[in-house]
């Protein structure tokens, strides 16, 4: 599998979500912008249970 598959937002270190007002709000911490889960930045850095899957499924990438 490619690394692309996994890099999204939601897969990010830098990811957070936020209830505010009954509304759900998701932020890149490190970009400090609002972002949604699906987007992609090139500073992708992906949590670590993102890393085992990716090494589990066999991506040579990581």
């Amino acid at each position: 599998m490619d690394s692309k598959t996994y890099q999204v937002c939601a897969t990010c270190i830098h990811f957070e979500a936020l209830k505010i007002d009954r509304k759900m709000k998701y932020l890149c911490r490190r970009l400090k912008y609002e972002t949604k889960p699906n987007y992609s930045f090139q500073c992708w850095d992906p949590k670590d249970h993102v890393i085992r899957l990716m090494k589990k499924r066999g991506n040579k990438n990581e």
